[in-house]
């Protein structure tokens, strides 16, 4: 009950503070949601000798997880007060492309497209 609480003091406070998404805080929500879905990853795979960052694609549920997980991270090492507070801001961040969960993604790309030559070694 407790995280749930947080989740809908998060979303009143998205409500209160607006946005581009009209101030529909649950259509806010999925937009800071699909702002920090990451589309590929790098998974670790020993060839040889040699461990290789080879990129793959995520599937949808796993995409979801990560999102939802890297929010929470990004949160949860923010600087304001209460977890409510710091989940509303890392998710108002999200809907404008910033913040630290968006970071995460777009490293994970970044991080992908690094290692692009190795794709050839996926499973």
């Amino acid at each position: 009950m407790y995280h749930e609480g947080i989740v809908y003091g998060a979303l009143d406070a998205l409500k209160s503070r607006g946005g581009s998404s009209s101030g529909d805080p649950v259509q806010m929500f999925h937009e800071a949601l699909d702002n920090v879905k990451p589309v590929v990853e790098v998974r670790s795979r020993r060839v040889g000798g040699a461990t290789y960052q080879v990129p793959v694609e995520v599937r949808a549920e796993r995409r979801q997880a990560l999102a939802i997980r890297w929010l929470i991270d990004a949160s949860r090492k923010r600087g304001e007060n209460t977890m409510q507070e710091r989940l509303s801001n890392e998710l108002l961040d999200a809907v404008n492309n910033r913040g630290a969960a968006v970071k995460k993604r777009e490293d994970t790309h970044r991080m992908a497209e690094a290692n692009k030559a190795f794709s050839h070694y996926r499973w």
